[in-house]
């Protein structure tokens, strides 16, 4: 018979924030596959849980994945982990759960910590619907783009950021997306955990004036608001335009203001 691929997850930091059923599993399996060796085992030194480990990242995913799949078909059960959180959320993983499942090894999901769900359950924006879009481009026409693609989603926008590359994409956000309400969760579970919450303005006006940011991020985007102005759209692109103002201006500072994007204003517009 063949043996099981579990889908372990981990501590995002502290390391109290693990199942007993993933502990269980870990010292139960034939082998743990995880991405750093060196970071699995402090958590497996921790818990006193001595399994051999096998190095699983995006530079061997594929060649381990076939070593994996073999060592299933003889009847031995692997532990998939992360660095932290949940695997293939962000990480790698998908090339051997989707052999595995081909090959007709039972995939078991263990679940536990996971950042994107942590930060949404505290942020106070909407968690009825969200949509979460991993780690944003870093090249910024990419990232920009994907922004003014995800602008009209009628949920929460949840993204990983890198601490180097945030101060940009807030002032992207502030740009294409308006005054919405936006939160930073870092380091969540960790120390220094911490919430900052207001406009994409605003954090990046906090941020910035630190000397340094560090530590992971979970970002977060309301969805676009009704216009709090009550004059209709066009009105108050038209009042602008009596200004002096370009067209094309007016529809970003309009849209800026109801924090909602500019192609959706237009498109208000066009009706």
């Amino acid at each position: 018979m063949a043996g099981v691929l579990y889908i372990v997850a981990t501590p995002i930091g502290g390391l109290e924030d693990i199942t007993l059923r993933a502990l269980r599993v870990l010292r139960e399996a034939g082998a743990i596959a995880c991405e750093d060796t060196r970071q699995t085992r402090k958590l497996l030194n921790h818990y006193g849980i001595s399994r051999p480990v096998l190095s699983y990242h995006q530079h061997n995913e594929a060649a381990r994945a076939a070593e994996l799949i073999e060592r299933l078909s003889r009847g031995e059960s692997i532990a998939l982990v992360s660095d932290a959180g949940t695997p293939l959320v962000s990480d790698p993983g998908y090339r051997v759960v989707r052999a595995a499942i081909e090959a007709g090894i039972p995939v078991v999901p263990v679940p536990g910590p996971s950042a994107l769900l942590a930060a949404l359950a505290a942020s106070g924006l909407g968690a009825d619907a969200f949509r979460f879009g991993g780690f944003l481009p870093a090249k910024r026409n990419a990232r920009r783009k994907m922004l003014e693609d995800l602008a009209d989603q009628d949920c929460t926008l949840i993204f990983y950021e890198a601490p180097h590359r945030i101060l940009e994409t807030l002032a992207d956000i502030d740009e294409l997306l308006g005054a919405r309400p936006v939160v930073i969760a870092r380091e969540l579970t960790k120390i220094h955990e911490e919430f900052l919450r207001g406009t994409a303005a605003e954090i990046r006006a906090a941020l910035a004036a630190r000397p340094a940011i560090k530590g992971e991020i979970t970002l977060l985007i309301a969805k676009g608001e009704a216009a709090v102005d009550p004059a209709p759209a066009g009105d108050a692109v038209a009042q602008l335009e009596r200004q002096g103002v370009s067209r094309m201006e007016a529809i970003k500072q309009v849209a800026k203001k109801r924090g909602i994007s500019k192609r959706d204003l237009y498109r208000q517009l066009l009706k």
